[in-house]
């Protein structure tokens, strides 16, 4: 069996997070996903401060294993559920979009372990000194929001230069890409494409079937010229996006009222209009199933990837 620090850390099965996605990641996903051995996440960038609090109280009902809650820290309601949290006993917090160093001591005072995302040699060193418990470093691969660098190479490279455990994240959706990780010195790794695939994510059909029909040129990075890329399947929308990008003659005011929203229209409503945020990883998901399902894949399919494949290069 696949174990490592953090699996002590956190106190789960198997070295595998399940991705904060905003608007996706729910109590009912976060909770299949922690049944099954893995550490389910809730995500903060919902519907508010205390939409987010019900749901942390919903997972409780649905697992009695260890889960965490996803923080994007520049969201207006940060400090408000970073406070929340600690109210709800939540003891797993990951966080983006910034450092949580002003909400470490609060966390470190309640047994919160805290994971940031980083997508950078300098952030991981920083965050290491800061202390938090452990880093996910994530490759421009993944979906969402992304950096410039890529998994291959930011994974050895920030394994080098920390003490602590590296979860990696960015362009992984079966065995085979989490058996790199571990190779490469992760002690983990996080999906989150794949488990928009799961029986238990709530996104709209037409997101799943988006999903379902991508293959390995359906995504497109946008907002570089604003200064925040994401990457997304391609649909009209995000071919438009593209196009108000390139066009002098549109304000970046205008390009961000038109991107206004559409996450969630993507996830809650199926609209034309949407965001349907995926990663490279996209044409390699193939099947709706249980998270449980997806998370034995993962950890067999890597094993089997260490043990004989490995075995059969070197003879």
């Amino acid at each position: 069996m696949i174990k490592s620090r953090i699996c002590e850390i956190l106190g789960i099965k198997y070295p595998i997070f399940q991705g904060g996605m905003a608007w996706v990641a729910d109590a009912e996903l976060a909770a299949a996903v922690s049944n099954a051995g893995g550490l389910g996440l809730i995500s903060a960038i919902n519907a508010g401060t205390e939409a987010v609090r019900n749901e942390i109280r919903k997972c409780k009902t649905l697992t009695d294993k260890p889960f965490g809650v996803n923080i994007m820290l520049q969201a207006p309601n940060a400090p408000e559920i970073a406070g929340m949290i600690v109210e709800e006993g939540v003891k797993i917090v990951t966080t983006g979009a910034g450092s949580p160093a002003k909400y470490l001591p609060m966390w470190k005072e309640n047994g919160i372990k805290v994971i940031p995302v980083i997508a950078c040699v300098a952030h991981a060193v920083k965050m290491q000194a800061a202390g938090v418990d452990a880093i996910v470093a994530e490759g421009a691969e993944s979906g969402g929001h992304v950096g410039e660098l890529h998994t291959m190479p930011l994974i050895p490279q920030i394994v080098d230069a920390v003490d602590i455990p590296v979860i990696a994240a960015g362009g992984i959706c079966d065995g085979r890409g989490a058996a790199a990780a571990f190779m490469l010195g992760a002690e983990g790794v996080q999906v989150g494409t794949r488990f928009l695939s799961a029986t238990e994510c709530n996104v709209h059909a037409e997101y799943k079937e988006k999903l379902l029909k991508a293959t390995d040129i359906s995504t497109i990075v946008t907002g570089k010229s604003l200064g925040h890329p994401v990457r997304s399947l391609k649909t009209p929308f995000s071919r438009n996006f593209a196009k108000m990008e390139n066009d002098p003659n549109v304000t970046p005011e205008e390009i961000l009222a038109f991107g206004g929203g559409a996450l969630r229209k993507a996830v809650q409503e199926g609209d034309v209009d949407g965001s349907y945020m995926a990663g490279e990883c996209a044409g390699m998901v193939k099947n709706i199933e249980p998270a449980a399902a997806i998370i034995e894949d993962i950890i067999l399919g890597a094993e089997k990837v260490m043990k004989e494949r490995i075995a059969s290069m070197c003879q």
